[in-house]
């Protein structure tokens, strides 16, 4: 094997072990075997390895010398301290969107998304989280400023696990729509001092339930993708 094609393996191994993480199918403080990850990955150890170490290195892996790999806990002052970041970065964004409203073609794909009435909202925990960091990232990307939307991306990947925790509240769903919804028509309005009232109290808000998750929490989500998965399943055998 080249030392091309193993970093490609690397590579691969990485994408598909974080995109389990942040699918809730590892959770934190699973345990992770790196034979069952070449069993279910079909790649070898020395990439998968490697993938397991750039995880590490990013925070989302621990490694301890009895346990082996572990998904890293919830750390929540952490988390605030990036909520904290993550709101001064979507303030300045949306000032800037309010701007230049009629001019940016993101937040007119958002209206189409987020404008809709109560029977078209959502329930699919996973799509309205995705939606959702798809609303925010937007924003910021809107702004013009490419270099805060790297750093507003990175924010995002690290607190992906809590936000998709906190929309296995149905209360929680509804409340994002109607938000989201309420930030759009203050930036078409570019009354910006109420959008930027609106969108901090909308992230305060997250920030605040995330503190309220739980280790019953994780378990509910958990047992919510394991009666996905066996749905899956029975669907193919009846196929």
């Amino acid at each position: 094997m080249t030392e091309t094609t193993e970093q490609s393996l690397a590579d691969k191994a990485y994408l598909r072990i974080k995109q389990r993480l942040s699918t809730l199918d590892l959770m934190p403080g699973d345990r992770l075997s790196e034979m069952d990850l070449v069993n279910i990955l079909h790649i070898s150890r020395t990439p998968i390895r490697q993938a397991l170490q750039r995880l590490l290195h990013e925070g989302l892996l621990v490694l301890a010398p009895k346990s082996g790999w572990t998904v890293a806990p919830l750390d929540f002052d952490k988390i605030d301290q990036l909520y904290d970041f993550r709101t001064l970065i979507e303030r300045y964004a949306l000032t800037a969107c309010c701007q230049y409203v009629g001019q940016q073609p993101l937040i007119d794909a958002l209206e189409k998304v987020w404008l809709v009435t109560p029977d078209q909202y959502s329930t699919d925990i996973q799509y309205v989280s995705e939606l959702d960091e798809q609303f925010h990232m937007a924003l910021v990307s809107a702004s013009g400023n490419l270099e805060m939307a790297k750093v507003h991306a990175d924010i995002t990947e690290k607190i992906r696990i809590v936000r998709r925790l906190d929309f296995t509240k149905l209360d929680r769903i509804e409340a994002t729509y109607q938000e989201h919804q309420q930030i759009l028509q203050l930036i078409a309005q570019r009354r910006v001092d109420q959008a930027l009232i609106v969108l901090s109290a909308h992230i305060e808000i997250s920030k605040i339930e995330s503190r309220k998750i739980t280790l019953d929490t994780i378990y509910r989500a958990r047992r919510e993708v394991d009666k996905k998965y066996v749905s899956k399943v029975a669907a193919h055998i009846d196929l």
